[in-house]
């Protein structure tokens, strides 16, 4: 059965490894419904970035002490440290940390959770 890309699952095909995350940026003037935007002024100088989390790797990998239980299935044997970012947050993120990618004609960056500043989480307080 062959699977068909449309815009609704294009981005399925792509898997975040780890303690990274997909940030698809935001125009340097957009503010959020909350009011919250990066001055153009501080982008220049302290290359910080800001978009929304798209997708977000698993999280950081703990390794695990080795135990031979063959009836143990192989996703048991890797357990993850969850990541702060969920996806549809928005991040506010160091350029240097990330890596650019342009995806389908869209520009995103690959971001490790360490080169995140903060996020702002839309959630009813």
């Amino acid at each position: 059965m062959a699977m068909h890309i449309t815009p609704d699952n294009r981005l399925k095909k792509l898997i975040v490894i780890g303690d990274r995350l997909l940030i698809k940026p935001t125009r340097p003037d957009e503010k959020t419904s909350s009011g919250l935007y990066l001055p153009p002024g501080v982008q220049e100088k302290e290359k910080v970035q800001q978009g929304y989390v798209i997708k977000a790797g698993p999280g950081y990998a703990i390794p695990m002490p080795v135990e031979d239980e063959p009836w143990k299935n192989e996703e048991d044997k890797v357990k993850y440290v969850p990541l702060q970012a969920r996806e549809g947050d928005l991040a506010i993120f160091l350029v240097s940390g990330a890596t650019e990618v342009m995806y389908e004609d869209q520009k995103y960056f690959i971001v490790p959770q360490g080169a995140v500043l903060m996020l702002e989480r839309e959630e009813d307080l």
